[in-house]
């Protein structure tokens, strides 16, 4: 039974006038609001709060999360503002779907040591300063060798971040609690010299990608966050054993939410 509440809540006028409805309209359902041990994390914004969100939680698995959308596109986003009563009202009897996805787990072993970390959308691994780069990508093990990768950089993501970026980038959306990575290319180079495979290929949960670089100076951006490192061995990532658990609608529908985000018209 969900009780316990905290709320997550953009700085911004909209999602604060938006987060102070939602407030009272708990209270007056008789959830409480609060700042730890909660069974449920509600991000009002853009799916920027809702990344910034489950970050904060350390990727948890213990409450449920949900976004309310008082942002743009809010792909992240469950909940409508103008839905926020029937929201409150299918939480409060219980009756509510839940999505279990995958998280993405990476290591990048470098010249100061191992740096380890989560993501719930995708990493990208460009050069420090941009050049051209060159990279063995493998599965499993490093004699497994999918490609030698030439390009401006590697996007790889998780399901729940295929409509981001990925889609951007002419990669396949695919359902989220599929809990997949995808390889995608960012300008991949075909020549004489060089053969890259120029779409996307969809790697299952627990299967390693190993990122072995010629290029030792890399930028990996992690759910828009950039981080430089240095003298790069390699880099490992997949989808291993975190999980979160996404809180919907009961009719929720993953097609419709496509059509009506990025075909339809209306807002």
């Amino acid at each position: 039974m969900i009780k316990n509440i905290k709320l997550f809540v953009n700085d911004n006028k909209k999602s604060f006038e938006v987060g102070k409805v939602v407030k009272e309209k708990l209270n007056q359902n008789g959830f409480n609001i609060t700042k730890k041990n909660f069974d449920l994390a509600i991000a009002v914004g853009g799916d920027g709060a809702f990344l910034r969100m489950v970050k904060t939680n350390n990727f948890s698995n213990k409450p449920y999360y949900v976004g309310i959308n008082a942002g743009t596109l809010g792909f992240m986003q469950e909940v409508k503002v103008d839905e926020i009563s029937k929201f409150i009202e299918e939480i409060k009897n219980g009756k509510f779907a839940v999505d279990v996805i995958g998280i993405q787990e990476t290591e990048v072993k470098h010249k100061e040591g191992n740096s380890r970390f989560c993501s719930l959308n995708e990493i990208v691994i460009r050069d420090e300063n941009f050049r051209l780069l060159r990279a063995g990508i493998s599965i499993n093990k490093d004699e497994d060798l999918l490609e030698n990768f030439v390009g401006d950089g590697i996007l790889i993501t998780t399901s729940s971040g295929s409509t981001a970026h990925n889609l951007s980038y002419g990669g396949s959306i695919v359902f989220p609690n599929f809990s997949t990575l995808q390889i995608t290319p960012l300008g991949p180079i075909n020549s004489k010299s060089y053969r890259t495979l120029p779409n996307s290929v969809i790697i299952p949960d627990h299967q390693k990608i190993i990122i072995n670089p010629d290029n030792k100076n890399l930028m990996v951006t992690i759910d828009g966050e950039n981080n430089i490192y240095q003298d790069v061995e390699n880099i490992t990532t997949e989808i291993a054993n975190k999980k979160i658990k996404l809180l919907r609608f009961s009719h929720y529908n993953f097609p419709q939410k496509i059509n009506e985000k990025l075909l339809s018209n209306e807002n």
